[in-house]
């Protein structure tokens, strides 16, 4: 049987798994909130 607490004991991120986090969390990353707020300003600037 599977001892999940000593597998989780020798757990260790992949190196990629790492890089991908940093470069997302590193992006000021634009979504669709962003640009419906956008839109709607831009309306409510024209009148």
């Amino acid at each position: 049987m599977i001892d999940f607490e000593e597998e989780l004991k020798n757990f260790t991120k992949s190196i990629e798994v790492e890089d991908a986090e940093d470069a997302i969390q590193s992006r000021d990353l634009t979504d669709m909130i962003d640009i419906l707020k956008e839109i709607t300003m831009e309306r409510k600037r024209k009148g």
